[in-house]
């Protein structure tokens, strides 16, 4: 019995041995799968088209006069509303508690003034009969003076305190729509802190962004070409209103408004639109040799912005260097690309070089 046992331990032992012999080399990993992108060089601002958001041309940053806690909520996000109507309600305790401080501060004051004014009366009786020197009554008249400017000063914070109680409620100052909620229900705010955004719906517009380089294709008062990515088929006529006169301090883009000319019905804030300005030509000493890629595709080392290039004979991957010129709405404009070139554009921190990789598109 033990002889067998040896025997069959030995067969075992070499059935595991040959096994490993057979593995020594280890199946080679699937390649990682990747989301990219081929360089188009050149975008649509050549053409004079720029993306943009529907905004409403007033909007107001709505805030209590005085502080408090909020205790009602009366709107939700998108909500339309009223001219007159409560958007919100604060605790309006301590604001009657100080009202009637005023109150009592002003009779206090009253009657100081009432005891001062009966001084000054029998002193300056006592003055035409000579039984006093003038000195005497001069001091009771600038008692008199300073209880009246006393009673004055107390009348006005008692009616600054009842104004502050009208100052409770906000109310909407015109028909709107909500277009921001920050304060809650049970929110301390301070005076003055913006809690909602109300934007008046009775004219809206668009807003776009134009790069630097750009600028001088877009002129106060020109007609453009409007299209909504949401309503197909859509178009309508729009008037340059507005342009910054700075440009922003990142995105080194400048703010243009376009109103809307007959806007269609189904126009809503925040849609997208297609703002087409007609004749435009690349501005004199500009360059087509930029592609338009997402933020996500920059892979930023210290001061050197790359991306990642995938080699279209093995798949394998390499960084490059580029030029970022701007960026904006997630965007970023680049330069030292060619056409043709497929750039990885999501996880690029998660890459190495040499990397193997599979396009979406090749998967099986």
């Amino acid at each position: 019995m033990k002889r067998l046992l040896v025997g069959f331990l030995t067969i075992l032992m070499a059935v595991s041995l040959a096994a490993g012999c057979g593995n020594d080399k280890t199946p080679e990993e699937k390649d990682k799968l990747v989301k990219s992108e081929v360089v188009k060089l050149g975008d649509s601002i050549e053409n004079g088209e720029y993306s943009g958001v529907v905004r409403g041309r007033y909007e107001t940053n709505m805030a209590f006069q005085v502080g408090g806690q909020i205790i009602q909520r009366n709107v939700q996000l998108g909500d339309t509303v009223k001219a007159g109507q409560v958007l919100m309600v604060i605790d309006p305790r301590d604001v009657v508690q100080k009202a009637q401080q005023g109150d009592a501060q002003v009779a206090a004051a009253e009657a100081q003034l009432t005891l001062a004014r009966s001084n000054l009366s029998r002193y300056q009786e006592l003055y035409r009969q000579e039984a006093v020197p003038a000195s005497v009554l001069d001091q009771y008249q600038s008692a008199y003076d300073a209880a009246v400017a006393s009673y004055n000063q107390a009348s006005a914070i008692a009616s600054q305190g009842h104004n502050a109680m009208g100052y409770t409620s906000l109310t909407a100052s015109s028909d709107g729509v909500i277009s921001s909620v920050t304060g809650e229900s049970g929110q301390v705010v301070a005076a003055g802190q913006t809690v909602l955004t109300l934007v008046q719906s009775g004219e809206l517009e668009i807003e776009i962004n134009v790069p630097e380089s750009h600028l001088t294709d877009v002129s106060l008062g020109q007609e453009v070409e409007l299209s909504f990515w949401a309503l197909a088929n859509t178009t309508a006529k729009g008037i340059v209103r507005e342009i910054a006169p700075m440009a922003d301090s990142v995105a080194r883009t400048y703010k243009v408004r376009v109103t809307v000319v007959n806007p269609p019905a189904d126009m809503k804030l925040g849609m997208t639109a297609t703002v087409k300005i007609p004749g435009v030509t690349p501005a004199a000493g500009g360059s087509s040799n930029y592609a338009v890629l997402p933020l996500s595709a920059i892979y930023q080392q210290g001061d050197d912005a790359q991306v990642w290039l995938v080699n279209q004979d093995d798949h394998t991957i390499y960084l490059k260097n580029v030029k970022v010129e701007n960026f904006s709405n997630n965007k970023a404009r680049v330069e030292g690309l060619a056409n043709g070139d497929i750039v990885i554009t999501a996880g690029v921190h998660k890459l190495r070089e040499g990397m193997k990789v599979r396009l979406s598109e090749d998967e099986s």
